[in-house]
């Protein structure tokens, strides 16, 4: 089944997803988007679940939660999601994209959802239990899942049943979802996890690090920092081999969370957003064959008054790239801005596109900037639709041709109670930015929102977008 038919032409009987990045582009206009809402810590006892969500212009049900899927259980804290399968199988006709992997970051569940019977109305497919992962894995607290080439799934952990740190990777079988065991070899774990990215072409995995879970779970204590609590490294693997063979050091690195190789799967070079230094790290192949890594943005921190620290950083969470691999994409979940940057140049990033969609330094809040590089004066709060939002940009998810960019607010609930207690109040919303991919530019949909304060059991908060088709952050090329 082939989503196109210029790929149909070419290809015959085709697998999941699409035969290049470039033809992915060509793909059809997201009509609905996937994403999990999360009730642990806003005092609603109700399971999260997963909200489906129209976004079709010519729908009379544009812009509304059309379904809803709730977990069995109790505060998950669902938060990432992948795919069964993905463009990386794309040569296998065996093989159809019917599933969405939810691995849940506190429970360390992870719930199989059926996307493929009805895409407007998911149900729960399997429930892999914790105990299930930790008698084959020892790991525990999961975060990134993608596919992989031999039609398994891989999910990354964040530490072991104990909440300690462990950066280790859980395989599903891609058809039964059964616990096969860990990706690494026996003790071979990095010392913390969060996200990763492989590229085979060039026999190399590059994972992340947040910090472990008992650190992280309650909330942000800047004495943990000064402790080295928090993660500044990558970890570069050998894909085929299973193994850690290059520790980097990350200068102005603190929390390297998003890792995003160029989706040309001849490419050897990235990029990752370090949140807590507030930089974007280019890391690539050099000329001896091993790996190294420069900053290349750096969004410099702002002299505050009202607020936890002296001095706010812009906590650069979610990064994405263009399927052209043109555009790079990053939010400022505390300074409250949305960049676009043109990485044609990837050694020099040009900021092209800045939009601000709410934040912490609003006008009329109760933090006052004192010194700031970049403004000079604190931006007006956002208000779309009447519904004056709370929060960050957070999470974001780019359209295939790349004319559109989703975002939500929430980032991990104890943090949104901490930096945001009215996130937790009015619950996270959904906007949608339109982009300007001649020129560069950013603009705000003014008609466009889907308020998750309004939802049937209260105020959600909504996390990370997927279309049913696959995108730039769940699909990679080998």
């Amino acid at each position: 089944m082939c989503p196109v038919a210029s790929t149909a032409t070419k290809c015959g009987n085709c697998g999941p997803g699409y035969s290049t990045p470039l033809e992915a582009m060509k793909g059809p206009r997201e009509e609905i988007i996937y994403l999990p809402c999360i009730y642990r810590n806003t005092g609603t006892e109700a399971p999260d679940y997963l909200a489906t969500v129209d976004v079709d212009p010519k729908s009379p049900q544009y812009c509304q939660v059309i379904h809803r899927l709730p977990m069995p259980n109790l505060k998950d804290e669902l938060h990432h999601s992948g795919w069964n399968t993905c463009s990386s199988c794309f040569g296998d006709s065996s093989k159809s994209r019917t599933k969405l992997v939810l691995p849940s970051l506190i429970s360390s569940r992870i719930y199989v959802v059926d996307v493929g019977s009805e895409p407007r109305a998911p149900k729960l497919h399997k429930v892999i239990e914790p105990k299930d992962i930790h008698a084959k894995c020892e790991l525990a607290f999961l975060h990134t899942s993608h596919c992989l080439a031999s039609g398994e799934v891989m999910i990354s952990s964040l530490g072991d049943l104990k909440g300690n740190g462990k950066g280790g990777f859980v395989l599903l079988d891609g058809e039964t979802f059964e616990v096969k065991g860990t990706w690494e070899r026996p003790g071979g774990a990095a010392p913390l996890g969060y996200d990763f990215w492989y590229q085979p072409r060039h026999n190399v995995m590059i994972s992340t690090e947040w910090a472990a879970p008992n650190v992280l779970r309650d909330g942000f204590n800047p004495a943990d920092v000064e402790a080295g609590l928090y993660g500044s490294h990558l970890y570069v693997w050998d894909w085929q081999r299973h193994e850690i063979v290059q520790t980097l050091s990350l200068k102005d690195g603190l929390i390297p969370l998003e890792i995003r190789f160029l989706h040309n799967p001849d490419a050897a070079q990235g990029f990752v957003g370090c949140a807590l230094s507030s930089t974007i790290q280019r890391f690539y192949k050099n000329e001896g064959g091993t790996w190294s890594v420069e900053k290349v943005i750096q969004v410099p921190p702002k002299k505050v008054k009202g607020w936890l620290l002296p001095e706010m950083p812009g906590l650069i969470t979610d990064i994405l790239l263009s399927l052209d691999d043109r555009f790079l994409y990053f939010s400022n979940w505390l300074h409250g801005d949305l960049r676009q940057y043109d990485v044609s140049d990837p050694q020099r990033p040009r900021l092209t596109g800045q939009l601000f969609l709410g934040g912490s330094i609003v006008k009329g809040g109760p933090v006052q900037v004192l010194e700031d590089q970049e403004l000079k004066s604190q931006p007006e709060p956002l208000v779309v639709k009447g519904k004056r939002v709370a929060g960050g940009p957070q999470m974001i998810q780019l359209s295939l041709d790349g004319k559109r960019l989703y975002v939500t607010t929430s980032l991990y609930s104890a943090w949104d109670k901490q930096f945001y207690p009215d996130l937790i109040r009015e619950g996270s919303v959904m906007l949608q930015v339109d982009v300007d991919t001649v020129k560069g530019g950013l603009k705000l949909n003014p008609n466009f929102l889907v308020d998750f304060g309004k939802e049937p059991l209260g105020p959600a908060l909504a996390h990370e977008l997927r279309y049913p088709g696959g995108d730039c952050s769940s699909d990679i090329w080998i």
